[in-house]
């Protein structure tokens, strides 16, 4: 079973604001450095994603892999593998909590590769994506919120 890691983020927008960026899949190339590619392969009634594909390409990580999402408004989304190239199992959330500063976005993920890794240099590979994501997602909804005030 995956090591699950977590990291917690203060972004200063609101929650809808943060998941609005969280829920278009198909920007993500233009803000999210690893991401190639992410194409919505099944929508739900509410409109957003239950099924996303995605290409990644962070350097010695390539991979091609589809995600299952379950929605709960504005204040958590969690996903799952479908399938994957690199990835046995890959479980996520983005938990979102409003505060006096914005929202405070609380990251999990759990991944369990089919290639066999050191549990040192996993967790690490875990550590800089999950920093890395969380810097992108809090620049992009503060770049995005910042320009529609305007």
């Amino acid at each position: 079973m995956a090591d699950e890691s977590t990291q917690s983020i203060t972004i200063s927008a609101p929650p809808a604001a943060v998941m609005a960026v969280i829920a278009d899949f198909e920007a993500y190339p233009q803000w999210a450095a690893s991401v190639k590619s992410a194409q919505v392969t099944e929508a739900g009634a509410d409109g957003r994603a239950d099924r996303v594909a995605f290409k990644i390409d962070a350097g010695v990580i390539r991979d091609e892999y589809e995600l299952s999402y379950v929605w709960n408004g504005d204040e958590q989304v969690s996903w799952m593998l479908v399938k994957g190239q690199m990835q046995r199992a890959q479980r996520g959330s983005y938990l979102l909590r409003p505060t006096v500063d914005g929202t405070d976005v609380t990251y999990n993920l759990s991944v369990d590769l089919a290639i066999p890794m050191l549990g040192m240099l996993k967790r690490k590979a875990e550590k800089v994506v999950m920093d890395t994501a969380l810097k992108e997602l809090k620049k992009r909804v503060e770049n995005s919120t910042a320009s529609a005030g305007s």
